[in-house]
């Protein structure tokens, strides 16, 4: 059975639906038990095609950038980090009129295995403090000031993750080079950059997400291998997902993002694609299932369930699949 201290997932990560109404100073408020504050807003539209928008507390709320796009940080001050959501201005990107929306929202805490870093880059090998207290499995690292892509770290990436990277932006298979993470794992406190310009530019500012796997709450360093069946693939998580992050390694594929919230009950049908300035697709090769412990994929598509091709993952927890005083949770 996989116990766990975080009994409530709400507190640490919650997805809110909105529609849009293009009025300055809207609030919304998330839909959770319990209030939970804020420190990354990732945000897109689902009924039209705008990039991704991301704004965090570290950087300064007035500060965007776009996980879609190399952009550098853009300076737009239209959202505030409230004590339980969020406040928006009239903005194209996350509040337009009529638009439907989705934000997905991390609480920074070593508790939920979330810390965002924030360093100057120097182009040369060194290392950079975290705050978990834990071995990341996940780093995304952007330069502030150049358009450079979004580099991943994934610690099932490979055998060796350290020598590889993948493109948050991109649908680029992994990458093999030292010059990301100076072929040098991540600890417990720190984790080693290269000489390249996308983790480490020199005197360019960079911000780095980094998350490590909580039992019962979080799943970040997975990985599987698909069957290309309808009859597809199950993955063990130790919950029951609010979130899903899937990307395939061992060829070129989009950046698939599923949540329990755009599709309430199985299948799930609708998603975003992190590295697509799109609405909502539907496809059916691409539907999946929640289930109390874990997911499993409904459909035979290459980019999520290939026979024989290489995935990773990330996924975020609505409830565990036995909380810390041993009840289960349900399917949905």
């Amino acid at each position: 059975m996989a116990y766990t201290t975080i009994d409530n997932p709400e507190l640490y990560f919650q997805t809110k639906l909105y529609t849009g109404n293009g009025t300055d100073d809207t609030s919304y408020t998330f839909d959770g038990s319990e209030d939970m504050q804020p420190d990354l807003l990732w945000f897109k539209e689902r009924s039209s095609t705008s990039d991704h928008a991301l704004w965090d507390s570290v950087r300064g709320t007035n500060k965007k950038l776009e996980p879609s796009t190399t952009q550098a940080d853009s300076t737009e001050d239209v959202i505030t980090f409230d004590s339980d959501g969020f406040s928006v201005d009239d903005h194209s990107q996350i509040n337009q009129n009529t638009i439907t929306m989705v934000c997905w929202a991390w609480k920074e805490t070593a508790t939920a295995g979330f810390d965002i870093v924030s360093f100057t880059g120097n182009a040369t090998n060194r290392t950079i403090s975290h705050s978990l207290s834990a071995v990341p499995h996940l780093i995304i690292v952007k330069n502030r000031a150049d358009a450079e892509n979004w580099t991943v770290y994934h610690g099932a990436n490979t055998s060796a993750p350290e020598t590889d990277f993948l493109h948050l932006n991109t649908t680029a298979a992994t990458s093999d080079s030292d010059t990301p993470w100076n072929d040098t794992a991540p600890t417990s406190s720190v984790f080693t950059v290269g000489t390249s310009g996308k983790t480490n530019g020199n005197t360019h500012g960079m911000i780095a997400y980094c998350f490590s796997e909580k039992q019962g709450f979080s799943k970040i360093g997975g990985s599987y291998v698909g069957n290309g069946s309808s009859d597809g693939t199950f993955i063990y998580t130790g919950f029951r997902p609010a979130y899903l992050l899937v990307k395939r390694t061992d060829s070129t594929g989009d950046w698939y993002i599923f949540d329990n919230k755009i599709t309430p009950s199985n299948q799930v049908q609708s998603y975003q694609n992190s590295n697509k300035a799109e609405a909502d697709h539907d496809v059916s090769a691409y539907y999946m299932d929640i289930l109390s412990n874990g997911f499993k994929w409904r459909g035979s598509g290459s980019e999520l369930n290939a026979s024989g091709g290489t995935y990773i993952y990330a996924a975020f927890a609505e409830a565990s699949f036995v909380n810390s005083k041993g009840v289960p949770c349900n399917a949905r």
